[in-house]
């Protein structure tokens, strides 16, 4: 009898079943599709943000680099989580108030149309690189799960139908309420296993003995350093207040104050998760020296008992599908609401609207799928990709605490510098000059801002002004 197997075809029925259930919810067109209605409570937005921070990045990327760097490798998670408070505090609520469905909007709501159109550009190079990671992750959970069943392909292909699947049924209102079921997954299966992976390699002390001396892969900072740690947060805190999946949410909620809570309490939910996956990750470096990184949790998981085994892996992918159910569903709105109804057929009727939503998140799965195939590096390739919301972030804080200082072009150029800083880094070395290109991101863009604020004399308009 394959336990494991039998697990995960569990988990995925469970997970069809809620979707179904998710459809039902979904009458409100294609605002109930998109936006869940706009009634998301406070509970369901924690397990909603937490289900999209603790993906593959947050599991099999962080184990991955703690099989490298060590215990350092858990405050990813602690940054995503800070990121998380710092949106309930600062913007879930004031999102929640403009009424808007996506970033771009807002930027044309304030500023202009080309401000929407590179931001929408943006946007979806942004989410489809994220939504890509995490079918990898998948496919290295499968293939560890499975392998007489799985291969690395295969099990990304799995994954990709069933994260195309659960959203294309029931939109957000899916990603709310599969949440549910996936962070209590994540939950009793990461901690039972790192409590297990522990005791069975006796204790710390004999997972030292093991290990290579010359790193310090207990030390909380040390294997990273306090320079990369702070940059991981900076680039989190940064993400949160404009990524389209996480504004996505806030939106769908209830009122600004579910807004405001569900982030918050989301936020502190993350906290202990990355660091547990990083302990497993040291135990996997201690146990199978030579394996491939990105192979490191699920390994170590697998030479647990079976039943441990197959509900911790299939916790693993509940965390990957989680987080690539909101990823496809923000690309998919995306395009839809800023690209199709905006510039294409604005006339559209509700109905044909939300087949053009469902329609686009099985091309757009399809996309992200190829894409998988070409990347490496889960964390790396993640916090690069991240950095770019870097002008969207400060175009919205100027625009609630300091509209003053908004100008009409204020961000479009400010989005087109921050896509120019990121080429750069990206291109040329010799201007790496901070740890982690978000510094630079934010210094450019700041600097942006208030240049075209001396130059552009048109104001954005008070009518808007409500803060």
């Amino acid at each position: 009898m394959n336990i494991p197997l039998i697990i995960v075809l569990c988990y995925i029925i469970a997970l069809f079943a809620i979707s179904a259930y998710a459809r039902k919810l979904a009458t409100s067109g294609s605002e109930g599709f998109i936006l869940a209605g706009r009634k998301l409570t406070t509970p369901l937005i924690a397990v909603t943000v937490t289900g999209l921070a603790i993906g593959g990045a947050s599991t099999i990327g962080v184990a991955e680099s703690a099989y490298n760097v060590g215990l350092a490798a858990g405050w990813y998670n602690v940054a995503w989580g800070a990121g998380a408070v710092v949106m309930g505090l600062v913007a879930a609520g004031k999102y929640r108030k403009l009424n808007v469905s996506t970033v771009p909007e807002l930027f044309e709501k304030f500023y202009d149309t080309k401000g929407r159109v590179i931001c929408v550009l943006s946007q979806i190079v942004i989410l489809l690189v994220i939504t890509s990671l995490q079918y990898v992750a998948g496919g290295a959970i499968l293939t560890s799960l499975l392998p007489d069943i799985f291969t690395l392909k295969s099990g990304m292909i799995m994954s990709a139908v069933v994260f195309i699947g659960i959203t294309f049924i029931g939109g957000m209102w899916s990603a709310g309420l599969s949440n549910i079921l996936n962070v209590a997954l994540i939950y009793i299966g990461i901690i039972f296993s790192a409590v297990a992976t522990i005791s069975s390699q006796g204790g710390l002390e004999n997972i030292v003995l093991k290990i290579p001396s010359d790193i310090a892969y207990l030390h909380p900072i040390n294997g990273l350093g306090l320079a990369v740690i702070m940059g991981w947060c900076a680039v989190m805190m940064t993400q949160t207040l404009s990524l389209q999946a996480t504004v996505q949410i806030a939106c769908g909620a209830k009122d600004e104050k579910h807004a405001k809570r569900g982030f918050v309490l989301g936020g502190l939910l993350m906290l202990p998760i990355g660091f547990l996956a990083a302990l497993m990750g040291i135990a996997a470096k201690a146990t199978y020296p030579d394996i491939s990184a990105t192979m490191a949790l699920p390994k170590i998981i697998m030479s647990l008992n079976p039943i441990m085994a197959g509900i911790t892996l299939a916790a693993l992918w509940a965390a990957d599908v989680s987080t690539a159910c909101n990823l496809l569903l923000g690309t998919a709105t995306l395009f839809s609401q800023d690209i199709y109804k905006r510039f294409i057929n604005p006339d559209i009727d509700d109905k044909k609207f939300m087949r053009i939503n469902k329609m686009t998140v099985v091309v757009l799965g399809v996309m992200t799928f190829i894409l998988a195939l070409t990347i490496v590096g889960i964390l790396k390739t993640l916090l690069v990709a991240l950095s770019l919301t870097t002008a969207f972030t400060v175009t919205f804080l100027f625009t609630i605490f300091a509209p003053s200082v908004c100008r009409k072009h204020s961000a479009f150029y400010t989005t087109l510098v921050g896509i120019f800083v990121l080429v750069l880094w990206t291109f040329v070395p010799s201007i790496r000059i901070f740890s982690h290109v978000i510094y630079l991101e934010w210094i450019v863009c700041v600097g942006t801002f208030l240049l075209v604020a001396i130059f552009d004399s048109v104001k954005i308009p008070d009518l808007y002004i409500t803060y």
